[in-house]
Protein backbone atom coordinates (compact mmCIF):
# COMPACT_ATOMS: atom_id res chain seq x y z
CA UNK A 1 0.00 0.00 0.00
CA UNK A 2 1.09 3.28 -0.57
CA UNK A 3 -0.14 5.81 1.96
CA UNK A 4 -1.65 9.57 0.23
CA UNK A 5 0.25 12.27 0.63
CA UNK A 6 0.51 13.41 4.51
CA UNK A 7 -0.79 16.73 4.93
CA UNK A 8 0.25 18.05 8.14
CA UNK A 9 -0.08 21.45 8.47
CA UNK A 10 3.23 23.12 7.13
CA UNK A 11 3.19 25.76 10.47
CA UNK A 12 3.78 21.43 12.72
CA UNK A 13 6.79 21.08 10.44
CA UNK A 14 8.56 24.44 10.63
CA UNK A 15 7.71 24.75 14.67
CA UNK A 16 9.06 21.31 14.87
CA UNK A 17 12.10 22.56 12.75
CA UNK A 18 12.11 25.94 15.27
CA UNK A 19 12.60 23.83 18.07
CA UNK A 20 14.76 21.15 17.58
CA UNK A 21 17.03 24.44 16.18
CA UNK A 22 16.54 26.50 19.23
CA UNK A 23 17.95 23.41 21.08
CA UNK A 24 21.61 23.41 18.96
CA UNK A 25 21.31 27.40 19.25
CA UNK A 26 21.19 27.38 23.18
CA UNK A 27 23.85 24.53 22.73
CA UNK A 28 26.20 26.83 21.02
CA UNK A 29 25.35 29.41 23.34
CA UNK A 30 26.51 27.27 26.33
CA UNK A 31 29.96 26.09 24.63
CA UNK A 32 30.87 29.88 23.97
CA UNK A 33 30.49 29.71 19.77
CA UNK A 34 30.28 32.93 17.82
CA UNK A 35 27.29 33.65 15.46
CA UNK A 36 28.73 31.13 12.57
CA UNK A 37 28.77 28.37 14.98
CA UNK A 38 25.38 28.82 16.45
CA UNK A 39 23.99 29.34 13.49
CA UNK A 40 25.51 26.01 12.76
CA UNK A 41 24.37 24.37 15.30
CA UNK A 42 20.79 25.21 15.26
CA UNK A 43 20.94 24.38 11.41
CA UNK A 44 22.34 20.75 11.96
CA UNK A 45 20.22 20.43 14.98
CA UNK A 46 16.71 21.29 13.20
CA UNK A 47 17.50 20.14 9.45
CA UNK A 48 20.36 17.45 9.75
CA UNK A 49 17.30 14.67 10.62
CA UNK A 50 15.74 15.80 7.55
CA UNK A 51 19.03 15.88 5.83
CA UNK A 52 19.93 12.29 6.58
CA UNK A 53 16.22 11.22 5.48
CA UNK A 54 16.44 12.49 2.20
CA UNK A 55 20.60 10.83 1.33
CA UNK A 56 19.10 7.73 2.38
CA UNK A 57 15.77 8.34 0.38
CA UNK A 58 18.13 9.24 -3.01
CA UNK A 59 16.15 9.76 -5.78
CA UNK A 60 12.77 11.00 -4.08
CA UNK A 61 13.14 14.77 -5.27
CA UNK A 62 14.97 17.79 -4.23
CA UNK A 63 15.84 18.14 -0.48
CA UNK A 64 12.86 19.75 1.39
CA UNK A 65 14.70 22.06 3.57
CA UNK A 66 16.61 23.92 0.78
CA UNK A 67 13.66 24.49 -1.55
CA UNK A 68 10.74 25.40 1.10
CA UNK A 69 12.44 28.77 2.77
CA UNK A 70 10.37 28.98 5.72
CA UNK A 71 12.65 25.83 7.19
CA UNK A 72 15.70 28.33 6.89
CA UNK A 73 13.94 31.06 8.34
CA UNK A 74 12.77 28.85 11.26
CA UNK A 75 16.61 28.16 11.55
CA UNK A 76 17.74 31.39 11.39
CA UNK A 77 15.04 32.84 14.16
CA UNK A 78 16.26 29.76 16.67
CA UNK A 79 19.86 31.61 15.58
CA UNK A 80 18.37 34.58 16.47
CA UNK A 81 16.94 33.49 20.00
CA UNK A 82 20.40 31.40 21.05
CA UNK A 83 22.46 35.22 20.15
CA UNK A 84 20.34 37.35 22.82
CA UNK A 85 20.51 37.60 26.68
CA UNK A 86 17.05 36.46 26.75
CA UNK A 87 18.04 32.72 25.83
CA UNK A 88 19.24 32.20 29.65
CA UNK A 89 15.80 32.45 30.35
CA UNK A 90 14.37 30.19 27.90
CA UNK A 91 16.70 27.60 29.12
CA UNK A 92 15.21 27.99 32.35
CA UNK A 93 11.62 26.62 30.96
CA UNK A 94 13.09 23.22 30.25
CA UNK A 95 10.05 21.34 30.76
CA UNK A 96 7.71 23.16 28.27
CA UNK A 97 10.87 22.63 26.14
CA UNK A 98 11.37 18.93 26.45
CA UNK A 99 7.60 19.33 25.82
CA UNK A 100 8.13 21.29 22.36
CA UNK A 101 10.58 18.74 21.56
CA UNK A 102 9.20 15.44 21.90
CA UNK A 103 6.25 17.22 19.39
CA UNK A 104 9.40 17.69 17.02
CA UNK A 105 10.05 14.25 17.63
CA UNK A 106 6.85 12.94 16.98
CA UNK A 107 6.19 15.18 13.80
CA UNK A 108 9.71 13.89 12.25
CA UNK A 109 9.25 10.57 12.65
CA UNK A 110 5.96 10.77 11.22
CA UNK A 111 6.60 12.57 8.49
CA UNK A 112 10.25 10.74 7.86
CA UNK A 113 8.73 7.08 8.04
CA UNK A 114 5.09 7.98 5.85
CA UNK A 115 7.83 9.57 3.01
CA UNK A 116 9.49 5.91 2.63
CA UNK A 117 6.27 5.05 3.32
CA UNK A 118 5.07 7.03 -0.44
CA UNK A 119 8.04 5.14 -1.70
CA UNK A 120 6.70 2.04 -1.90
CA UNK A 121 9.21 0.95 0.55
CA UNK A 122 9.03 -1.75 2.78
CA UNK A 123 7.54 -0.89 6.62
CA UNK A 124 10.60 -2.23 8.57
CA UNK A 125 12.75 0.17 6.40
CA UNK A 126 10.50 3.14 6.62
CA UNK A 127 10.05 2.86 9.79
CA UNK A 128 14.01 3.17 10.39
CA UNK A 129 13.53 6.15 7.83
CA UNK A 130 11.26 8.01 10.27
CA UNK A 131 13.70 6.99 13.41
CA UNK A 132 16.51 8.66 11.33
CA UNK A 133 14.57 11.57 10.83
CA UNK A 134 13.71 12.19 14.37
CA UNK A 135 16.83 11.74 16.07
CA UNK A 136 19.56 12.82 13.36
CA UNK A 137 19.74 16.23 14.32
CA UNK A 138 20.41 15.76 17.64
CA UNK A 139 22.98 13.25 16.55
CA UNK A 140 24.86 15.73 14.43
CA UNK A 141 24.56 18.37 16.94
CA UNK A 142 26.22 16.04 18.92
CA UNK A 143 28.80 14.77 16.91
CA UNK A 144 29.88 19.09 15.80
CA UNK A 145 30.47 19.47 19.12
CA UNK A 146 32.80 16.29 20.03
CA UNK A 147 30.67 15.17 22.86
CA UNK A 148 29.66 11.14 23.02
CA UNK A 149 26.27 11.31 21.02
CA UNK A 150 23.16 10.81 24.09
CA UNK A 151 21.40 8.45 20.89
CA UNK A 152 24.00 5.88 22.11
CA UNK A 153 24.39 6.59 26.07
CA UNK A 154 21.81 4.73 28.82
CA UNK A 155 19.48 7.18 29.70
CA UNK A 156 15.64 8.64 28.90
CA UNK A 157 13.69 6.98 26.47
CA UNK A 158 13.97 9.01 23.44
CA UNK A 159 14.99 7.04 20.12
CA UNK A 160 12.40 4.59 21.45
CA UNK A 161 9.58 7.12 22.08
CA UNK A 162 10.34 8.19 18.41
CA UNK A 163 9.98 4.42 17.13
CA UNK A 164 6.81 4.15 18.61
CA UNK A 165 5.74 6.66 16.41
CA UNK A 166 7.00 5.11 13.16
CA UNK A 167 5.72 1.87 14.28
CA UNK A 168 2.17 3.33 15.20
CA UNK A 169 2.23 5.64 11.75
CA UNK A 170 3.16 2.38 9.75
CA UNK A 171 0.05 0.18 11.78
CA UNK A 172 -2.56 3.03 11.57
CA UNK A 173 -2.01 3.51 7.56
CA UNK A 174 -0.98 0.20 6.57
CA UNK A 175 -3.18 -2.10 8.77
CA UNK A 176 -5.87 -0.22 9.79
CA UNK A 177 -5.92 1.96 6.63
CA UNK A 178 -6.73 5.38 8.42
CA UNK A 179 -6.22 8.31 6.44
CA UNK A 180 -2.78 9.55 6.88
CA UNK A 181 -3.60 12.51 8.78
CA UNK A 182 -5.60 11.02 11.46
CA UNK A 183 -2.55 8.42 11.64
CA UNK A 184 0.04 11.20 12.09
CA UNK A 185 -2.24 12.74 15.00
CA UNK A 186 -2.38 9.40 16.78
CA UNK A 187 0.92 8.75 16.11
CA UNK A 188 2.21 11.97 17.35
CA UNK A 189 0.32 11.74 20.14
CA UNK A 190 1.97 8.48 20.80
CA UNK A 191 5.55 9.63 20.67
CA UNK A 192 4.78 13.05 22.90
CA UNK A 193 2.38 10.86 25.87
CA UNK A 194 5.64 8.23 25.58
CA UNK A 195 8.23 10.66 25.87
CA UNK A 196 6.90 12.78 28.61
CA UNK A 197 6.05 9.92 30.87
CA UNK A 198 9.45 8.83 29.95
CA UNK A 199 10.92 12.22 31.67
CA UNK A 200 8.21 12.17 34.43
CA UNK A 201 8.57 8.65 35.71
CA UNK A 202 12.20 8.96 34.50
CA UNK A 203 12.43 5.87 32.64
CA UNK A 204 15.50 5.06 31.26
CA UNK A 205 17.91 2.82 29.11
CA UNK A 206 20.58 0.31 31.05
CA UNK A 207 24.49 0.22 30.36
CA UNK A 208 25.10 -3.28 28.83
CA UNK A 209 26.90 -5.57 31.23
CA UNK A 210 30.32 -5.67 29.87
CA UNK A 211 31.25 -9.82 30.01
CA UNK A 212 33.46 -11.01 33.31
CA UNK A 213 37.08 -11.02 32.69
CA UNK A 214 38.53 -14.42 33.01
CA UNK A 215 40.67 -14.83 35.98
Amino acid sequence: MNPEELQLPVAFNVGAVFFFALTGALAARRLGYDIIGVFVLAFATGLGGGLIRDSLLHGSGPVAALTDPRFMVAVLCATLCGLFRFSTRIEKFNQALAVFDAIGLGAFAVVGTDKALRLELHWLAAVFVGVVNAVGGGLLRDLLIRTEPLLLKPGQFYAFAALTGTAAYAALTLHWKLPAFQAAVLATLATVLFRVLAIIFNWKTHAVEAPLESP
